[in-house]
Parts: C-alpha cells; sequence; structure tokens
C-alpha cells in the first residue's frame, strides 16, 4: 500500500455507527484503521473491500492493547491524522434501581467510555501533532450521547460517563489546540440493530423530533465528516438527535 494522503483510526469500527464513519472516511479520501475488539473476521472482511484499510483487533478495557491500537496505527503508514473515539459499552438499567448501578458497572463503563477515549489521543498525541506540522490541524472526534447532555439514557452510569467524555472533549480542546482539534458528535437515537427493538424510543422520535425520525448510522457518520472536514472548530459537543432536544 502506497503511502495515503491521511490516516483515520475509528476505534469499534466493524458494525453500526463506527462502521458507516469508516465507510464515509474512506469514501472522503482516508486511509482507514478498523478496530474492534472480538469480531476479527468481519473487520477484516471490512478492510479488504475499503482497500486503503486494515483492520486491527485490541481490548479498549485494557490499557496495553489501547498502546499497541495506536502504535500499530501509527506504524501502518507512519502517520496519523484523525482519530475518531467511537467504541463504547452501555447497560441497560432502571434509573430508578440505584441498587442494580453497582461499583462494578461503573468502574466497567467508565474504563471503556471515558478512560479508554483519554488514553488513546494521549498515546496518539505525538502522531496528531506531527500532522498538524503540515499546516492542517489534526482532528479527534468522541463519539458521545445526547444521554450526556440531558438526564437520559440506558442507565445512570452510561450517561454519567457521556457527560464526563463530552467534558474531557472540551478539556483536550484547550489543552492540545492549535494543533489538534478535539470535537465530539452526542447521536440521539440510531437505527441498528442494538436499537431495533426499542419500541418506545422509536415512537418517541417518531412522534416528538422535528425530524420525525432517529439517525441512521450515515447521518452520524456525515456529521463526523463534516467536523474532520473543519479546520476551525474545536470544543463541540455536536448533538445529533433530529431536534427531540428542542421538544
Amino acid at each position: 500500500m502506497h503511502s495515503p494522503q491521511r490516516v483515520a483510526l475509528v476505534t469499534g469500527s466493524t458494525s453500526g455507527i463506527g462502521e458507516a464513519i469508516a465507510r464515509r472516511l474512506s469514501k472522503d479520501g482516508y486511509a482507514v484503521v478498523l478496530h474492534s475488539r472480538s469480531s476479527v473476521e468481519v473487520g477484516a472482511a471490512l478492510a479488504r473491500e475499503l482497500g486503503q484499510a486494515v483492520y486491527i483487533q485490541a481490548d479498549l478495557a485494557v490499557d496495553a492493547d489501547r498502546v499497541r491500537l495506536v502504535q500499530q496505527a501509527v506504524a501502518q503508514w507512519g502517520r496519523l491524522d484523525v482519530v475518531v473515539n467511537n467504541a463504547g459499552i452501555s447497560r441497560v438499567l432502571p434509573h430508578a434501581d440505584l441498587q442494580a448501578a453497582t461499583p462494578d458497572i461503573w468502574r466497567e463503563l467508565h474504563e471503556v467510555n471515558v478512560i479508554a477515549p483519554f488514553r488513546i489521543v494521549a498515546e496518539a498525541e505525538p502522531a496528531l501533532r506531527a500532522s498538524a506540522a503540515s499546516g492542517t490541524p489534526a482532528c479527534v472526534i468522541n463519539v458521545s450521547s445526547h444521554a450526556g447532555v440531558r438526564p437520559k439514557g440506558a442507565s445512570i452510569p452510561y450517561a454519567a460517563t457521556k457527560a464526563a467524555l463530552n467534558h474531557t472533549t472540551r478539556l483536550l480542546a484547550v489543552s492540545l489546540a492549535p494543533e489538534i482539534r478535539v470535537n465530539a458528535v452526542a447521536p440521539g437515537l440510531v437505527d441498528t440493530p442494538l436499537t431495533a427493538d426499542w419500541t418506545a424510543a422509536q415512537a418517541l422520535w417518531r412522534e416528538r423530533s422535528p425530524m420525525r425520525r432517529a439517525a441512521s448510522p450515515e447521518d452520524i457518520a456525515q456529521a463526523v465528516s463534516m467536523l474532520v472536514a473543519s479546520s476551525y472548530l474545536t470544543g463541540e459537543i455536536l448533538l445529533s438527535d433530529g431536534g427531540l432536544n428542542l421538544t
């Protein structure tokens, strides 16, 4: 593979929103580093399909795997220009059932949803700064959730991790500017196999959101692409909920 213009690492990119983001950035001309925790065959097949792409397996709950992921991503083409922290985990728990939200669940979600994205950016910082030396700021996009903005979401621990990720996004935007821009996309309901049986949420988006539908993974990928294409926006949390927050 010849050395490409620009390289993007997209975590959690073998299905759903992450796959749509990887496909969109590939279409935008990026070489893409795909990642997942377990779906190795799917990742390898997607890499072959996209062409200028590679797949790396890593468990983002393990710090050594985070470090290895970034090292291997940079080594592939000798550069890294964009990091999309899409991988995340969720637990569905009734908000009123406080005992169900055990310390172990809090720790598990925080490790993957907050610490992992931060550590990946920390490890990628030298490569991203090197990218910025070409004259265009490097870019980090964190995939958050409307649950981090409003008191909603699958569980309180999940929503709290997304709120923490949003604030981490702002803090990093200040710390890493002007060489590295850091933004987040905060989707509401997205139509994926995971949410196919969330009938109440589906009805809510159809009836109450101004756009009268949930997002498609491609809608979120378009928002990511737009933020990547900017050379000025930083520290933004782009609420991508079809306007539901307005109602």
